[in-house]
């Protein structure tokens, strides 16, 4: 373990008491479980999404979609239209859509907001390539991005190994007790919001993370990722949002993952799919669907236009991202004027 971080504490012992579930959530803002998933499960689905991976040209040929080795030209992230291309094949994999609802997990959720739960349709994967550590996602509270209610939990899960160097999660513990949306900026990185610098301190927490292994937590704990590292190795997870099924919900969390970005609709993700089991298995939920709340993306936007101004180069990639993303939307527009003011190339 480095020591510039404290270990997680493990919640197996208490898997079975939903009352101490619920009361080890409300103090410390986590819980960690080792091996909660099935192993030999797990290791299937990191076989078809890398095998996806790598046929997408992201994975050096001739080596085993199993380890990951990523080819380091090919490095894009989320925000780079290029990343849609592999991203969106991997996310129409029906095997990637049903790990959100393995028994294991919905288990342990139900437990956890003591009743029925609604996975949300919004599946995510994340995609992170060695040695892009200027774009690891940056401290920050989840309700910005997935909104809907405080109540809904996110369950990370390393789809292989994930020690410490390979670029894991960690987390603020007792950060959710603010009870509030804390103050966040423009940054790169997934979601390209971070906290203030006043908000992030803390004993941050973190572990080497196993294969099966599961962290969850609300949507006000603070967490970060930790910077992919290794020389080579791509970092694969599942992150996906739980909660109770009658629970206020965004409709953006509806939609398939980084649509926004390059169209995919659901029936394109289902069209290779051998069940129709899944398929659109919200409807009817009995959930409340609010519209999505712009804010907290409009203020990054102009947080990143003043950046840009003052010559960050980050704020100045996000604005280029927005003009190839959609030059005619009000954004796009934007940030062309202001990088040909400031007179950089798109």
């Amino acid at each position: 373990m480095n020591a510039r971080f404290n270990e997680l504490r493990v919640s197996n012992d208490v898997l079975n008491d939903p009352p101490e579930l619920r009361r080890r959530m409300n103090a410390e803002g986590y819980l960690f479980f080792k091996r909660l998933h099935n192993v030999d499960q797990l290791r299937e689905l990191r076989l078809r999404m890398m095998t996806r991976i790598q046929n997408g040209g992201w994975l050096l040929p001739d080596t085993d979609p199993m380890d990951g080795i990523a080819d380091p030209s090919k490095a894009c992230t989320e925000g780079d239209l290029e990343y849609t291309d592999v991203y969106h094949d991997v996310y129409k994999l029906e095997a990637f859509h049903r790990s959100a609802h393995w028994p294991e997990v919905m288990d342990a959720i139900e437990k956890i907001v003591g009743g029925p739960a609604l996975p949300h349709p919004q599946k995510v994967a994340r995609l992170w390539f060695p040695q892009f550590t200027q774009h690891t996602t940056p401290a920050h509270q989840d309700f910005v991005h997935f909104q809907g209610n405080f109540e809904t939990y996110t369950a990370w899960s390393p789809v292989g190994d994930c020690p410490i160097d390979l670029g894991g999660l960690a987390v603020l513990p007792g950060s959710h007790k603010v009870g509030r949306v804390l103050d966040h900026r423009f940054s790169l990185g997934a979601g390209q919001l971070k906290l203030t610098g006043e908000d992030e301190t803390g004993d941050w927490t973190t572990t080497d993370y196993e294969i099966g292994d599961a962290l969850i937590f609300p949507a006000l704990t603070v967490h970060r990722a930790l910077p992919n590292l290794t020389e080579d190795r791509l970092r694969l997870s599942l992150d996906n949002r739980y909660q109770a099924k009658e629970a206020t919900i965004s409709e953006h969390v509806l939609t398939p993952h980084l649509d926004s970005y390059n169209p995919l609709t659901w029936e394109e993700v289902y069209a290779d799919w051998e069940s129709e089991e899944l398929k659109y298995y919200w409807k009817g939920a009995g959930a409340t669907v609010i519209p999505k709340d712009n804010r907290y993306a409009q203020k990054g936007f102009q947080d990143a236009v003043e950046l840009a101004k003052r010559g960050d180069e980050g704020a100045q990639l996000h604005l280029r991202r927005a003009v190839l993303k959609d030059p005619n939307s009000e954004e796009g527009k934007a940030a062309r004027a202001v990088l040909e003011q400031i007179g950089v190339e798109i």
